[in-house]
């Protein structure tokens, strides 16, 4: 039996935000730009209609549960008092949405600072990109359709921003507060797989 697509009939809200995400094809071919000069395709939705200069690093973290997607972590946000979902992209792993899905929260459509890393003056909240991978790497890696989403997303964020793989990091090499995202996550090899 076919499993039934996540939110059917969500409509407003931060659900209809997230929603247009969630039922897109595979990146590669729902709602991509086409290729310009060598630039590769990227979904629409993850553009936003204006660049904001304030992006200088990317936060990467994980979920450390097995199940989830940005409906579920929305709620749970709002229910510890945020204004909803913390991060600007989730990326699947077949659990909530489809194995490597790349979510997109208001965050990033409305070019606003995240809720995902705290640190001394907001800095990695104020000008770093939060994208957070369901799942938990204490236990294993994240599955080959989330790193290959991943490692588009990053790269295409890398070359918008100006953002160097060097700026890259992870929610624990930041805070020191942490294991996000995990032991099995390889940020070496995430930087030199956006440096080719």
């Amino acid at each position: 039996m076919k499993k039934p697509l996540a939110w059917s009939g969500v409509v407003t809200g931060v659900g209809a935000l997230l929603l247009a995400a969630a039922v897109m094809a595979p990146p590669a071919l729902a709602g991509s730009h086409s290729r310009r000069n060598g630039a590769p395709s990227v979904p629409r939705a993850w553009v936003p209609q204006t660049k904001s200069d304030r992006w200088e690093c990317i936060v990467i973290h994980h979920s450390a549960t097995d199940y989830g997607g940005a409906r579920r972590f929305d709620t749970g946000h709002k229910e510890k008092g945020w204004d909803g979902l913390g991060y600007h992209f989730v990326i699947g792993n077949g659990s909530d949405t489809r194995d490597g899905l790349v979510e997109v929260g208001p965050r990033w459509t409305e070019q606003r600072t995240g809720a995902h890393c705290r640190s001394p003056e907001d800095y990695y909240n104020e000008h770093g990109i939060g994208i957070c991978l369901v799942g938990n790497f204490d236990e294993g890696p994240p599955s080959a359709a989330q790193q290959q989403s991943l490692t588009k997303l990053v790269r295409y964020l890398c070359r918008k921003y100006d953002i160097p793989a060097s700026r890259v990091y992870t929610h624990g090499g930041v805070t020191h507060q942490t294991r996000c995202p995990g032991s099995h996550f390889d940020l070496k090899a995430l930087r030199k797989s956006i440096r080719n």
